[in-house]
C-alpha cells in the first residue's frame, strides 16, 4: 500500500482509539457479569450547632478544621446572670426545706412545757379570783361590800376561767402539731421551688455548647463579643460517622442489587488503597442521571441514588471527594465489615 494513503488510515485509527478511551475515562458506569463499578462522591452529615440560650459569647474553643469528639466543650455564653439565678433558685430552695423540717418536726418541747406552765399560772389565778369573788359576795350578803365591788370581782373571775381554757386550746394545738394539710402545701412548695432550681441550673448548661457527635469543624459562623441566640447557628460541624459514597445505580441491573450487599471503594488521592463498604439505601424512584455523572448521549437515563456506606477508619476521605464503586453482584449479603482504627498509620 501506499505509505501516503497509509498515513490518514492510521491517523483515523488513532482518533477512534483516543475518543474511545475518552469515553471510558469518563463514563461513570462500567459492569461485568459478576461486577458493576460506578462512581460518585463522598457525602455526610452537616450539623448547624447553636446555643439552647440567648447571650453573648464569651469564648469559643475551635476553629475551622478542628477535630472534636462528642462531648468536647466548644463555646461558652457569658454565664453571669445565670449563675446569679441559679444561687437565687438554690436559696429558695433551702429556706423552704428548712420550713418544712420544722413543721414535720412538730412542736418543740420546750414551747410545750412553757404553755403547760402558763396552763398551770392560770389555773391558779383562776382558783384565786373565784374565791376573792365568793367572799365579796358573802359580804355584799351582809351588807359589808357594795354590788359593784361583787360584779367586778365575778366579772375577773369569768375572765380568769375564759383564760384557762384559751391556754388549755394552745397547748392542745402545741402537742398535736401541723396539719396536715400545712405540712402538704409546704411540700408542694418545695417541689416548685425545685422545680425552678432545676431550670436555673438547666439555663446556666446551656450556656455552654458541646459537640453532639465526632466530627470536624467546617465554619465558625460567629465570634467572641456575638450575640447568640438558638435561631442563630454558632459553628457547622461535619460528622464523620456515618460517611457514604451518593452513586446512581442503572435500572437493568436493580434486580441484582440489595441492601446490605458489600462494596469496596477507592480513590485517586490514595492510589491502590481499597474501603469496605456496603449499601445502605437505595432510592425508591428512578431520576434522570445528573450531568456530572454521564455523558451527553446517555444523560436522559433513568438512575436510581443510592447510598454506599463506607469505614474510613484513618479518616482520609473528604467531603465531595470522587470515588470509585465497585459492587460484587454474585455476592450474598453478609455482616458489615469492622470499621475499627488500624493498628498502624
Amino acid at each position: 500500500m501506499d505509505r501516503r494513503k497509509l498515513i490518514p488510515v492510521m491517523l483515523l485509527v488513532g482518533v477512534a482509539g483516543a475518543a474511545g478511551w475518552f469515553w471510558k475515562q469518563n463514563h461513570t458506569m462500567e459492569q461485568d457479569d459478576s461486577q458493576l463499578r460506578v462512581y460518585g462522591n463522598i457525602d455526610v452529615r452537616l450539623v448547624n450547632l447553636s446555643f439552647e440560650a440567648s447571650g453573648r459569647i464569651a469564648t469559643l474553643a475551635v476553629n475551622e478544621g478542628a477535630r472534636v469528639k462528642q462531648g468536647d466543650l466548644l463555646a461558652r455564653l457569658d454565664q453571669q446572670r445565670s449563675e446569679l439565678a441559679c444561687d437565687a433558685a438554690q436559696a429558695q430552695v433551702r429556706a423552704q426545706q428548712e420550713v418544712l423540717r420544722e413543721m414535720e418536726a412538730g412542736t418543740r418541747p420546750e414551747e410545750i412545757r412553757k404553755l403547760e406552765a402558763e396552763l398551770a399560772a392560770a389555773h391558779t389565778q383562776s382558783n384565786n379570783l373565784g374565791r376573792s369573788f365568793q367572799r365579796i359576795r358573802d359580804l355584799e350578803q351582809r351588807s359589808l361590800a357594795s354590788a359593784q365591788q361583787s360584779e367586778d370581782a365575778r366579772t375577773a373571775a369569768e375572765a380568769a376561767r375564759d383564760n384557762v381554757r384559751a391556754v388549755e386550746a394552745s397547748l392542745a394545738l402545741a402537742q398535736a402539731g401541723p396539719r396536715e394539710e400545712q405540712i402538704a402545701a409546704a411540700r408542694a412548695t418545695l417541689a416548685a421551688l425545685q422545680a425552678e432550681a432545676a431550670l436555673a441550673e438547666r439555663n446556666l448548661k446551656d450556656t455552654e455548647l458541646y459537640a453532639p457527635a465526632d466530627g470536624v469543624i467546617q465554619s465558625r459562623i460567629l465570634e467572641p463579643g456575638d450575640m447568640a441566640s438558638p435561631e442563630r447557628p454558632l459553628l457547622t460541624l461535619a460528622l464523620t460517622q456515618p460517611l457514604w459514597a451518593r452513586v446512581y445505580l442503572p435500572e437493568p441491573h436493580l434486580g441484582q442489587i440489595r441492601v446490605g450487599m458489600t462494596a469496596t471503594l477507592s480513590s485517586d488521592s490514595f492510589p491502590g488503597r481499597e474501603y469496605p463498604g456496603w449499601i445502605g439505601y437505595i432510592s425508591p424512584s428512578a431520576e434522570f442521571t445528573p450531568k456530572s455523572v454521564q455523558t451527553e448521549d446517555t444523560r436522559t437515563d433513568l438512575v436510581y441514588q443510592a447510598r454506599v456506606f463506607v469505614c474510613d477508619p484513618r479518616e482520609e476521605l473528604r467531603l465531595g471527594m470522587p470515588v470509585t464503586v465497585t459492587l460484587d453482584l454474585t455476592g450474598d449479603i453478609v455482616p458489615r465489615p469492622d470499621c475499627k482504627a488500624p493498628d498502624t498509620p
